[in-house]
């Protein structure tokens, strides 16, 4: 039996709207500064710290997993990918599908509808994924267990969802 790896979706935290810059370049809000980092905190609680991360390019994912991080015992290695940025589905499997078969747990860092989407197509639409189907807020994970390869990624448990409103550590 192959061993279990791990899937942690990030959507980032909330972003600012408010300096007329282009979508690419908003910053996160001050929401998202304070509940970043409480992602960061209750990924190193449960134990679902990633080895490797591919992350949007998008200023606003970058800084949410730099705070994220700083919360980590260690920082993994980061990718950047512009193909994240408003990344579907297929996109965002792809990206999984690239990573090297020692990683056993990878974290992807995107966006709205995406984040959600790829959930849904891994796991399914069961009672189990019912708190994505019904809102993956801003500043959110979900955290999936799969046997499959990386390079042949079709299917997923989902095992944990975090939402920063429900942890205050």
């Amino acid at each position: 039996m192959d061993a279990t790896r791990w899937l942690i979706v990030v959507r980032h935290a909330k972003s600012d709207w408010s300096e007329g810059l282009p979508d690419h370049e908003r910053p996160l809000a001050p929401r998202g500064l304070r509940d970043a980092p409480r992602l960061g905190r209750w990924l190193a609680a449960e134990g679902h710290v990633p080895e490797l991360v591919v992350c949007s390019t998008a200023r606003r994912t970058r800084e949410t997993w730099l705070r994220v991080s700083d919360e980590l015992p260690a920082p993994p290695p980061v990718e950047y990918d512009d193909d994240l940025y408003g990344a579907d589905v297929r996109e965002l499997l792809n990206a999984a599908r690239r990573t090297p078969p020692d990683v056993t747990m990878l974290a992807l860092v995107g966006h709205a509808p995406g984040v959600s989407d790829v959930t849904l197509h891994l796991a399914g639409q069961g009672e189990k994924t019912l708190p994505v189907q019904t809102k993956f807020p801003t500043g959110a994970a979900a955290v999936l267990a799969t046997t499959d390869p990386w390079d042949d990624l079709r299917t997923a448990r989902l095992v944990a969802f975090f939402q920063p409103r429900d942890f205050t550590g």
